[in-house]
C-alpha cells in the first residue's frame, strides 16, 4: 500500500520548528568553540597530504561534545615508543549556526559543511581537535530535513603547521612550540613586533624570512619561526648582514626597520622538547629498570 497523500512528513514549520529547538539545546548544553579552517599551501597531489598546512582564521560557535564521561579512544597508550595520547571527541554543530557564524558570504569559507582535516580548539580543555570524519545524515530522514553535523575529531598533534588566527590563546600554541631560530642582533635600536616578518637577503639574491616570535632588548635576541628561503631550499641566517623587518598585513608587507646586523644564530627545536616520548622517558623512570644491568636476559650476565 502506498503512504496516505494526505499527511506530509515535508511540512516547512515543523521543521523550523524542530531545528530551532536543536539549536536552543546546543546553547544550553554546549561549548563556547573556535572552528579553524586549514589553508592548503603545497598540497601533495599522489598523496593528498599538505605538509606546511596554515590556519589563519578561527570563528567562534556554539558545539555540544557529545563524551558525558570525557573523551573517547584510547586515552594515554604507553608503546615502546613512547606514550600516545589518543583521545577523541565528537562534536555537534547545528547546520543553520554553521550557515551564520561559518560559512557566511564575507568569510574565507568556499566549503558547504565542516571539512576533515580543519581543526576544532576547546576552550575547556586547552586542546585542538582534527576533524577525521564528519557525519551529515544523523538524526536520519524522519522530517526530511537534517539539522546538525557530527564531527568525529581526534587530538591534534602540533607539527610546525602556521596558527595566525588572530586568537590568541590558539596562536600561544604556534610561538610556543614552533622552531626556532635564534639571532642576536649587534644593536637594540629597533623594536619588533610579534607576527611581523624579518627578511635577509644573501649575496646570491636568495632572501630568507621568518615570523618574529619574540623579541628580548635586554639582550637582542630576536626569535624567528616558520623560517624559509624563497627558492625553496634550505638555508640559514647567516652572521655580518643586516635583516629587514617588515608589518605583516594579510598579503601585504610594510617596511618597518633595517638597520640591525646578526652577530650570531642558533636554533632551538621546540618541537622536539615536547614530544610525548619525553613525557614517557621521565614517568618511566619510576617503574622501568634503565640501569646496565640486564634484568630480562641470562641472570649471570651484567
Amino acid at each position: 500500500m502506498a503512504r496516505n497523500l494526505y499527511f506530509s512528513d515535508k511540512v516547512r514549520s515543523e521543521q523550523n520548528l524542530y531545528e530551532d529547538i536543536v539549536i536552543e539545546s546546543l546553547k544550553m548544553y554546549g561549548q563556547d568553540v573556535y572552528y579553524i579552517p586549514r589553508d592548503i599551501v603545497n598540497e601533495d597531489k599522489i598523496f593528498g597530504d599538505d605538509v606546511p598546512s596554515r590556519f589563519n582564521s578561527a570563528y567562534k560557535v556554539e558545539m555540544y561534545i557529545e563524551n558525558t564521561d570525557g573523551f573517547d579512544g584510547d586515552g594515554d597508550l604507553f608503546t615502546k615508543f613512547g606514550v600516545e595520547i589518543r583521545d577523541q571527541a565528537t562534536f555537534v554543530l547545528a547546520r543553520k549556526r554553521w550557515t551564520q557564524t561559518v560559512s557566511r558570504y564575507d568569510n574565507e569559507i568556499n566549503s558547504i559543511r565542516p571539512l576533515e582535516g580543519d581543526l576544532i580548539y576547546l576552550p575547556l580543555s586547552n586542546s585542538l581537535f582534527q576533524i577525521m570524519h564528519v557525519e551529515h545524515e544523523q538524526p536520519f530522514y524522519q522530517l526530511s530535513n537534517l539539522p546538525t553535523y557530527k564531527m568525529r575529531c581526534e587530538l591534534f598533534e602540533y607539527n610546525d603547521e602556521d596558527l595566525d588566527t588572530g586568537i590568541d590563546a590558539i596562536d600561544a600554541i604556534d610561538r610556543d612550540n614552533a622552531y626556532e631560530y635564534l639571532l642576536t642582533l649587534d644593536s637594540a635600536s629597533s623594536g619588533y613586533v610579534v607576527g611581523d616578518i624579518v627578511q635577509q637577503t644573501f649575496s646570491s639574491g636568495v632572501v630568507m624570512q621568518g615570523e618574529v616570535s619574540a623579541w628580548s632588548d635586554s639582550d637582542n635576541i630576536l626569535k624567528l619561526i616558520h623560517v624559509g628561503a624563497d627558492d625553496g631550499k634550505y638555508h640559514e641566517f647567516v652572521t655580518g648582514r643586516k635583516v629587514v623587518s617588515t608589518r605583516n598585513l594579510g598579503t601585504d608587507l610594510l617596511p618597518r626597520y633595517s638597520n640591525s646586523l646578526v652577530s650570531s644564530t642558533n636554533e632551538d627545536n621546540q618541537i622536539s622538547s615536547n614530544e610525548q616520548n619525553d613525557d614517557f622517558e621521565t614517568i618511566a623512570d619510576g617503574f622501568l629498570d634503565f640501569t646496565e644491568t640486564n634484568p630480562f636476559g641470562d641472570p649471570n650476565e651484567a
